[in-house]
């Protein structure tokens, strides 16, 4: 895989494709989408409601929570995660941003 290089992109840009990337697997927006159903912190119901491994939901939160879009909260062996809500109002905006702009092509390939 080739060397990306970041510098040559603008800021926006290249916070959105690391959010992006961040949200691109879907054991991610299962566990987002089970985060926020809850409405609230959850702890260690997510192997039982993913059916995956803890080490590989333990490595799908730290992608999440590399973004911000979650954070944790150590209670004594557990930690309990939820959304950062703010963190989530900007990633929508980020995004209705991108996809402001109409397509509007008439002839294409």
């Amino acid at each position: 895989m080739g060397v990306t290089k970041t510098e040559i992109f603008t800021a926006q840009q290249n916070h959105l494709a690391l959010t992006l990337k961040a949200l691109a697997h879907p054991a991610r927006i299962a566990i987002l989408q089970h985060i926020i159903k809850q409405n609230a912190c959850i702890c260690n119901d997510l192997v039982e409601e993913l059916g995956l491994a803890q080490a590989t939901i333990s490595q799908h939160l730290k992608e999440l929570k590399s973004i911000g879009i979650i954070k944790g909260n150590i209670e004594g062996t557990n930690v309990c995660y939820c959304v950062d809500e703010t963190v989530w109002q900007q990633v929508k905006k980020d995004l209705n941003s991108f996809f402001i702009d109409n397509v509007n092509i008439e002839e294409c390939c």
